[in-house]
């Protein structure tokens, strides 16, 4: 899977044998990598551009099909808070064979041999109503895609494919993160959402958010990590090493990480913040209210007392290694509803990376932001409210 973790503001690289700082010439900008922009759907009528990107339909000759879809708008039936800012882009994979993609030039060219590493938030709507292209019926986009990065030295063009995802299932906002080494100098990156293959074309859909710039990294097995100095909190820990992509450009787990991924912890895990964490049997569905979390007032930022309960969480997830959650933040009905779902999707996301750089894998942590729309007490006092704004840990999948 994928085990960076990044923004697109400030970055830092640990590297294996060492801390060292990567100058901003070892970066290249990736301009709205969080797709900031009015919201509107993909349709000719209403389209003006993405800013800092340029739609692929008629480069791909796909002449006659909408550009992609500006989120959180209210149309086709998604309203999945942001993750990354206001906005974020919404694209399709329809019937009729024919696919969206964006591209940008980079801010100078990925080189030949060398390794880059990129985070992106991907999520899938549950809800994309449309119609089908073969049929004309109204239909729901819902089938997952892939996330695929291309490079070119030209526009849209699909020349190298750096890199693949699995099929996105997720309903909530899931970090992936990637390593990419070009065989060719890159000077334009391409997002496409595309089809599971060998398959039939299909309707479905892909939301991207909270793209990072580029970072130069070295060729080597332990590689280095993105991660967020936002936070500036004390005693970051390590984050798990991962591989270049394999198999045409998707990564996959070192086997370092797959091991300490099956082995047992030296200690025994004994909760004792969230005591509801000692059971043996969890089913999906279950959610945990996370206590002695802190922030700051009207911020994402973690207070340093919020750590102990965090590092539980972590020590309960490493013990049990088969399970999935959500973060889901929330907060009180003051605010109107555009704060609430950013406040709310930025906190679950500072808890979520939390524990990616303690070294849980990506792939067993999603965030989302439910703002102020499900209340467990009332709104009418000052300890009602208290109780509202909170964040929980859901039980998302056991695997088997």
């Amino acid at each position: 899977m994928f085990y960076v973790l990044g923004k697109r503001s400030t970055i830092v690289i640990f590297l294996f044998l060492g801390l060292k700082v990567i100058s901003q010439n070892d970066t290249i900008t990736l301009y709205n990598g969080s797709f900031e922009d009015v919201p509107k759907r993909g349709e000719t009528r209403f389209w003006t551009g993405i800013k800092g990107w340029t739609d692929c339909a008629a480069i791909n000759n796909f002449f006659g099909e909408s550009p992609p879809d500006i989120h959180p708008n209210g149309f086709w039936e998604n309203n999945l808070p942001a993750s990354d800012g206001k906005t974020y882009l919404g694209m399709v994979t329809r019937d009729n064979d024919t696919y969206e993609s964006v591209t940008q030039r980079l801010s100078k060219p990925m080189k030949a041999g060398k390794c880059y590493a990129i985070t992106v938030h991907l999520a899938r709507a549950e809800r994309y109503v449309s119609h089908s292209r073969m049929t004309s019926d109204e239909t729901n986009y819902s089938t997952p895609v892939t996330l695929r990065i291309w490079g070119g030295a030209t526009l849209c063009q699909e020349m190298e494919l750096l890199a693949i995802t699995d099929p996105v299932k997720n309903h909530s906002w899931q970090i992936f993160s990637f390593k990419m080494k070009p065989k060719k100098d890159i000077l334009y990156l391409t997002f496409a959402a595309y089809y599971k293959t060998p398959a039939l074309p299909y309707n479905g859909n892909l939301l991207i958010d909270g793209a990072s710039h580029i970072v130069s990294i070295p060729c080597n097995e332990n590689a280095p990590f993105i991660v967020n100095t936002d936070r500036k909190q004390k005693n970051t820990p390590s984050l798990p090493k991962s591989t270049l992509p394999k198999n045409n450009g998707k990564s996959t787990p070192s086997k370092s990480q797959t091991s300490s991924q099956n082995s047992k912890p030296s200690v025994e895990f004994k909760p004792k913040i969230m005591l509801e964490l000692n059971r043996t049997n969890f089913k999906p569905g279950e959610t945990f209210q996370i206590k002695n979390l802190y922030f700051q007032e009207d911020s994402a930022m973690i207070n340093q007392n919020s750590y102990p309960a965090l590092d539980e969480i972590f020590s309960f997830l490493e013990k049990n290694k088969k399970i999935v959650i959500e973060i889901g933040g929330h907060t009180n009905n003051i605010p109107n509803h555009d704060y609430c779902d950013r406040l709310s999707t930025k906190r679950a996301k500072t808890v979520a990376e939390y524990l990616i750089n303690k070294g849980l894998a990506p792939e067993r942590v999603q965030f989302k932001g439910y703002g102020k729309r499900n209340p467990i007490a009332t709104n009418k006092t000052v300890a009602g409210r208290k109780k509202n704004q909170r964040v929980e840990l859901k039980i998302l999948s056991v695997l088997s």
